[in-house]
């Protein structure tokens, strides 16, 4: 669990991260293109969460992100269910039991802060 996220809920602030690549996920109309970003750090420089995926929205596609830019965006604390809540009970068995977790949600704002990291 990202616990320093957890104390900051419902809150919307500014947050660092490093971009890493892109990705897709299966959506509810079709595919979603998805990015990840690392080292994700609030104004302050305090580490908020290793690793976090994002939908790609439209302020990420005009960042114009390359893979190790730092990239700097406000969005709001959000907890989400993970793990499998389906049933069929075969796959149950195998998929982690569902937890609270939490994410950033709703980018806006997004500014690339540097191109490459050293």
């Amino acid at each position: 669990m990202r616990t320093e996220l957890r104390k900051r809920e419902g809150s919307r602030e500014t947050f660092t991260g490093r971009f890493v690549r892109y990705g897709w996920k299966d959506g509810w109309v079709g595919r979603v293109r998805t990015l990840l970003l690392v080292d994700v750090r609030d104004a302050e420089g305090l580490l908020v969460a290793d690793h976090l995926w994002f939908n790609c929205t439209k302020g990420f596609e005009q960042a114009g992100l390359v893979e190790g830019c730092v990239v700097q965006f406000d969005a709001r604390v959000m907890a989400y269910k993970k793990g499998y809540r389906g049933h069929v009970w075969e796959r149950a068995l195998e998929a982690p039991r569902p937890s609270t977790d939490y994410h950033l949600t709703r980018p806006t704002r997004v500014v690339v802060l540097s191109e490459q990291v050293a």
